[in-house]
């Protein structure tokens, strides 16, 4: 499967030594990410929080959320787990009154959860149809909805979501999964039109493969095969693009997917 979010903290590369420790571009600003747990999203915790950032790690997965916030935590970096279901508008307005009350404002949100399904069209049945988009697109919206109030109190607010080549591209067995994520790129680039005006700046990661405990259930080697330098992307390289989306180092850049794929989309 293509940019999805299952992955330890142990898998991630060191990054220890590498350009991300010189760089402190987030220095004082406020980060939410959406499923924050594990996987991509605990990269781009890690590669945030290692720029100074204050991190809102956001998920559902609770016991798995609060262990890895304490292994940054243990290395230094400001983070702190809190739950969120993306797919609850509720639970939205509840993580916004805990971040007014903190932070009084968001600088990035990172909309990165995302589930996966691999089922054939002719049988999806609705109920999987529905949970897939409910999480993948329906979860991105809410936040840039409920996020909007305090993103305009930042000087710097920028948004990246989560899109996948499976998006532009399409693959056998992913119709939910490939309409939600095409379809989160359409949305991040009305963002971006409505909110240029507000100096809010809205982009899309667009990853190809990436190496999480997921992928054990793909056949054939996932993508990699139609993947011109051999193998799936690190967590961290994906996080890498996200830090660079969100910093001031983009900051004309807006509307845009930066495709992150290992030259798949053009194989």
């Amino acid at each position: 499967m293509a940019g999805n979010h299952g992955h330890s903290l142990g898998g991630m590369r060191n990054m220890k030594g590498t350009a991300a420790d010189a760089l402190q571009r987030f220095l004082g600003r406020i980060v939410l990410v959406t499923g924050g747990a594990r996987g991509q999203g605990l990269a781009h915790s890690r590669r945030l929080a290692s720029e100074g950032a204050t991190v809102l790690m956001a998920d559902v997965l609770i016991e798995v959320g609060e262990e890895n916030a304490r292994k940054l935590q243990d290395v230094g970096l400001d983070v702190r787990f809190i739950y969120l279901d993306v797919a609850d508008p509720e639970s939205w307005q509840h993580l916004k009154r805990v971040i007014e009350e903190e932070h009084q404002r968001v600088d990035v949100l990172v909309n990165n959860a995302g589930v996966v399904s691999v089922v054939e069209l002719e049988a999806l049945d609705l109920a999987e149809w529905d949970r897939i988009l409910s999480v993948n697109l329906t979860g991105a919206f809410l936040g840039l909805q409920t996020m909007l109030p305090l993103l305009k109190e930042s000087a710097s607010p920028a948004v990246v979501n989560t899109s996948s080549i499976f998006g532009p591209s399409g693959a056998e067995g992913y119709a939910a999964y490939g309409a939600s994520k095409s379809g989160l790129l359409g949305l991040t680039k009305v963002a971006a039109l409505e909110w240029a005006p507000l100096g809010i700046r809205v982009n899309a990661l667009v990853p190809g493969g990436v190496s999480t405990e997921l992928n054990a259930a793909e056949k054939d080697g996932g993508v990699i095969p139609e993947t011109p330098l051999g193998r799936r992307s690190y967590p961290d390289e994906q996080a890498a693009a996200v830090a660079y989306l969100a910093s001031d180092d983009a900051s004309f850049v807006t509307g845009a997917e930066l495709v992150v794929d290992g030259g798949f989309s053009i194989r």
